[in-house]
């Protein structure tokens, strides 16, 4: 393997990055968390009745019984029985598609539509964490231990299995409620969390070098609302709450390759108002609009692109005939160097922790990591000096010319921390 290792150059990531993590991911498999099972008991409960009242009021509204999972029964009773106009495409079989999509665009008019995406997050929420999770439970330690991957992600994240952590919503309100049931070990103990604030967005800045959002972020501005101003030719305190959404979502948007039709579907706007935005954005932010056409051509006469830290991720249907195969290949292609060098990032952090912990002799634990995020198990005596060395070590994990910030909190449950 050394061999092959040497012809990718991947040999500093490996002994700097990768091989390191393994103990430390090793000691935090090992450790695991706890986890309130009593809370997830009552959750399910109230689930379960909230479910049902969903249910009569569809039965309700509709005045039909049916099979509300069924998307074949619920399509036909949505633009069958109740005319609600169908805009989507019907399915393979000739079925009206009922997807979050679908849905999503007629639930402002039809609240109906609401109510069946509604239920449909409450129950996924039900049987994917809050009756999966107590089950997990390891019997002899009496508390959750996940699986860490170090190699299963192209961009070089860690994902996690049994259960799947990187996975739990936090941007609804009912998601953030299965992190309530992460707890502390017991009364000597607080959760710690750590989180990358924006770390995408600033090593897009940092990698493109562009000078208008490299300033906003050395001036501290709230990067949404500065890059509005720009977008939009306003003073910053004229921004107004919907020009800030609409700038946030161009901002992690072209992360991931976003066409004008992705942003018109997101914002609900217009292809045209979408395709002005987007225009409006790469006048003002040039060099970000070079930065990703000049990945895709080093793509193209390299087959691969590569984060900060080396770490490739080759593309060999970049020169697909297929318009769009290529077209996801060209994504990646913007999108690798940023989420692969945040994966780095983290994990460098998580190594540089890991160390000061031991040599400081702390008795606390780091015990999960999610996207951008390190959670400890901190022992009271000592969690004010693990937050400013965690914060610290996240800082300097790799030098990059911006700011990088680091959020922490402490809690007596992982949301109360985050």
């Amino acid at each position: 393997m050394s061999k092959k290792v040497e012809e990718h150059g991947a040999q500093e990531l490996l002994s700097k990055v990768e091989i390191p993590l393994i103990p430390v991911l090793c000691d935090m498999e090992h450790e695991g968390v706890a986890l309130d099972t009593a809370f997830l008991q009552d959750l399910s409960r109230e689930m379960n009745t909230e479910l049902e009242n969903i249910q009569k009021s569809v039965f309700n509204t509709t005045g039909v019984e049916f099979n509300i999972d069924s998307p074949k029964q619920l399509g036909t009773v949505l633009f069958d029985t109740m005319k609600i106009p169908y805009k989507g495409k019907k399915t393979k079989s000739g079925q009206y598609s009922t997807s979050e999509d679908v849905l999503s665009k007629i639930a402002s008019d039809y609240p109906i539509a609401r109510e069946v995406l509604n239920y449909r997050e409450t129950k996924k929420l039900k049987s994917t964490y809050v009756d999966a999770l107590p089950a997990l439970v390891n019997k002899e330690t009496g508390r959750l231990h996940t699986t860490f991957n170090q190699t299963t992600a192209a961009t070089g994240r860690l994902s996690s299995n049994t259960p799947n952590l990187q996975n739990i919503p936090i941007r609804t309100e009912k998601g953030r409620q299965v992190r309530k049931a992460f707890i502390p070990r017991d009364a000597d103990h607080v959760l710690l969390s750590a989180d990358y604030s924006q770390i995408e967005l600033r090593i897009i800045a940092a990698l493109s070098k562009e000078a208008n959002m490299l300033e906003d972020f050395q001036k501290g501005l709230d990067i949404h609302s500065a890059t509005a101003a720009r977008v939009f030719g306003v003073k910053e305190d004229q921004v107004t709450r919907e020009m800030r959404g609409k700038a946030k979502a161009v901002n992690f948007g072209l992360i991931y390759g976003q066409s004008a039709f992705g942003l018109s579907q997101q914002l609900q706007i217009s292809r045209s108002e979408a395709a002005d935005i987007i225009k409006s954005y790469f006048e003002k932010y040039s060099s970000i609009k070079q930065y990703m056409d000049n990945n895709i051509q080093f793509a193209k006469d390299n087959g691969y692109v590569e984060t900060i830290l080396g770490r490739r991720r080759y593309l060999p249907d970049i020169h697909s005939k297929n318009h769009t195969v290529r077209g996801f290949a060209e994504r990646n292609a913007i999108n690798a160097p940023i989420q692969g060098s945040a994966a780095d990032m983290i994990k460098m952090a998580m190594i540089d922790v890991y160390r000061a912990m031991h040599e400081k002799g702390f008795k606390s634990k780091m015990t999960l990591q999610v996207h951008d995020e390190l959670v400890f198990d901190a022992l009271k005596d000592e969690v004010d000096d693990l937050q400013k060395l965690v914060v610290d070590k996240m800082q300097s994990a790799v030098e990059i010319n911006v700011p990088i910030v680091v959020e922490s909190g402490i809690g007596n449950n992982w949301l109360e921390a985050h």
